[in-house]
This record gives structure tokens, sequence and C-alpha cells, in this order.
């Protein structure tokens, strides 16, 4: 499917297990590389939920991976406590609508910048849906599987996790952003 033109805006949609809705992201598209499409989402951009909305302080890109639908990267520009968080997810990608889709799947690796460091969060609500929604055996396998992986990518600072990678990307922001 062909990609959308650099700066063209979009909504990232995510769903849970069921199809219920869940986190929108308003972004624009900033191009790809060996990793995957990245995404853009600018200061003032909107993230939105059921009975949560959100509007962001500074600007963030979001990776959707080129060989994987197992999680999505998303980095947030200094000087965010936060600095990547990942959602592993569940058939990451683009849609038939053409928009950024993916199935949140509960479990997330955080690196801060404080002494909280890399983890894995959000176990206790993975240990909760894995029940109510009935993940198959084979899915929770390979995403504790993949969450543990991407924890010691993390803690490594293998690319795209690395910081050289997460600046190109967000001064390519700051281009788009400048060009708008």
């Amino acid at each position: 499917m062909p990609r959308p033109a650099i700066g063209t805006p979009l909504v990232f949609r995510w769903r849970k297990w069921d199809g219920s809705p869940h986190w929108e992201h308003e972004c624009v598209y900033l191009g790809s590389d060996h990793w995957g499409d990245w995404l853009g989402q600018r200061t003032g951009s909107r993230s939105f939920r059921p009975g949560r909305d959100l509007v962001l302080d500074i600007p963030s890109v979001m990776l959707i991976p080129a060989d994987r639908q197992d999680y999505v990267l998303t980095v947030n520009a200094s000087p965010a406590a936060t600095r990547v968080y990942i959602d592993v997810s569940w058939a990451a990608g683009w849609g038939e609508d053409g928009l950024p889709t993916a199935i949140d799947m509960d479990l997330d690796v955080v690196r801060r910048t404080d002494e909280r460091g890399v983890y894995i969060d959000d176990e206790d609500e993975w240990e909760v849906h894995r029940v109510r929604y009935g993940y198959p055996s084979r899915v929770i396998e390979a995403l504790e599987a993949t969450a543990h992986d991407l924890e010691r990518r993390v803690r490594a600072l293998e690319a795209p996790f690395d910081e050289a990678t997460a600046e190109h990307w967000l001064a390519r922001l700051a281009t788009v952003d400048s060009e708008a």
C-alpha cells in the first residue's frame, strides 16, 4: 500500500482485543527507513480515548516497524521524563482505510530519565485483560517474549531505541513543522 506524502496529517487508531476503541493520536507522516514508518505528534496534538483527552505539550515520534506487528515505539522529546514508551501490540500496521492502526495488548516497555530507568509496565492490566479478553496462549507467550526482548534492547540502547535514531526523526518532525 502506498504511503502518504511527508507531512500528511493522520490519526493513529488503537483498539482493544475485542474491537472496542482505545487511544487515537493526531499525527503527521514523517517518512520511512529500514526500521519502518515514522509518524510525528506535534506540540498541541491531541491524544484521546473514551474518558480521556490530552493535548501534547512536547513533540514525539512513533515507529510502526516494517518487519513485525507486535509493537509501536514512541519517543518523546526532551525534557519529558518518559523518553521511550513502547506499546506491545497485535496487528500494528496500516489499515484498509490507509491509516495506521494496532491492537493495544496492555504491556508496555518504558525508559524514563529518572531513577525508574527501563521497565515493563502494566503487567497487572495484562493479567486482567488476558482473562477478560481470552487471549490465546500463543499470543500470550509471543507477547511476553516480545516485552522482555524489547526491555533488553531498550536497556542496551540498540537502534531504533537509541538516541541518534530518535533525534533524527524528532529533527524531521521539526522540519516538517517549519514547512507547514
